[in-house]
């Protein structure tokens, strides 16, 4: 738990990431990296083109070195200077 907290907190623009459930289902299961980030969205690069998705209507994973970490999107709901702060 406390490594995955840590990695709330770190930089997540670069990181591959696949949106594991979504309220809209045509995102689900979709995969990419996260190019730019804002309080409320991530901007995928998805098969060569930018996609901008609500950070609360989704579940994201991320790869950690091997081993998959699930985060629920509502927990990264923070403009990415402040998340080091105020995630939990």
């Amino acid at each position: 738990m406390k490594e995955e907290m840590l990695f709330v907190k770190g930089e997540l623009i670069g990181r591959k990431v696949k949106i594991c459930e979504c309220k809209d289902p045509t995102w689900s299961g979709r995969e990419g990296k996260i190019v730019d980030e804002t309080k409320n969205t991530f901007t995928i690069e998805i098969d060569g083109k930018e996609k901008m998705i609500a950070k609360d209507i989704a579940s994201f994973e991320f790869d950690l070195g091997g081993r998959k970490i699930k985060i629920e999107g509502i927990r990264l709901r923070y403009r990415p200077e402040d998340r080091i702060k105020k995630a939990r």
